[in-house]
């Protein structure tokens, strides 16, 4: 009798593309593809502390590389995608909130250029890059719960996540047939650098622990496995889906 066994999470061998790299999910994803095996292309606008990231990657024995560039400028991802990456997570994004009655168009505009234009043509420009060297990968977008549901002073940000939701969905639908999967990351509220000052209003923190029904907010290190299988042979036959790391928030 012969037993199944459990697909490999590792991912030695493969070339992996992180955006949003020198910081919070970004750096964190980075870190658990290269934990995993993949050689990690590090990419975001700071070039200063994006090298600092890769140079402590790279102490840690792991295999990464620092590639500044803005992902809202086509000239920079066509030069990124160069070659073909076997995975990609995009962690880059932006937020300006506020209320729906006050929304300055060009911060609607600056929010859909990063969260919503950016991915499409990264993910674009990916998976062109992959079918011309005939072969499979896995395209990771880092969305948010709030592309579930709604948020008060959020609706820019709503907006842009719930359009990546439809976005994956047709994508994995279009290129399923050449071995190309994309999904989804959706996590609730993170603590890293960029939201410390909404965990530090007490207020503010109470009201996100009573709606996350794990009754804490979230680390780094809570997406770091769901990006690892959703870039790995475990998750083969995952494409087309939102995966929740949100505490139960949207579930109730």
């Amino acid at each position: 009798m012969t037993l199944p066994r459990t697909p490999s999470f590792r991912l030695d061998g493969r070339r992996a593309l992180v955006t949003g790299a020198s910081s919070g999910i970004g750096l964190a994803a980075a870190c658990a593809l290269a934990e995993a095996g993949a050689q990690v292309t590090c990419v975001a606008r700071r070039a200063g502390a994006l090298t600092e990231c890769v140079e402590a990657m790279r102490a840690e024995g792991w295999r990464a590389e620092a590639e500044p560039a803005d992902i809202t400028d086509l000239a920079d991802l066509a030069a990124l995608f160069a070659a073909p990456y076997d995975v990609v997570v995009n962690a880059a994004g932006l937020a300006r909130h506020g209320p729906a009655l006050d929304t300055d168009p060009d911060d609607f505009d600056a929010v859909m250029s990063v969260n919503l234009r950016a991915a499409y043509f990264l993910s674009q420009r990916a998976a062109r890059a992959l079918r011309a060297a005939g072969r499979s990968g896995s395209i990771i977008h880092v969305s948010s719960q709030m592309g579930h549901v709604g948020g008060v002073d959020r609706a820019v940000y709503c907006a842009s996540k719930h359009a990546v939701e439809g976005m994956v969905k047709a994508m994995a639908i279009e290129w399923g047939a050449l071995g190309i999967r994309i999904n989804s990351l959706c996590p609730t509220f993170i603590r890293t650098p960029l939201t410390e000052s909404t965990f530090a209003d007490p207020d503010k923190r109470a009201w996100l622990e009573a709606k996350i029904k794990l009754g804490r907010v979230g680390a780094v290190e809570d997406v770091m496995g769901a990006v690892v299988y959703l870039a790995s042979d475990a998750s083969a036959l995952v494409t087309g889906s939102a995966h929740m790391v949100d505490g139960g928030w949207t579930a109730g």
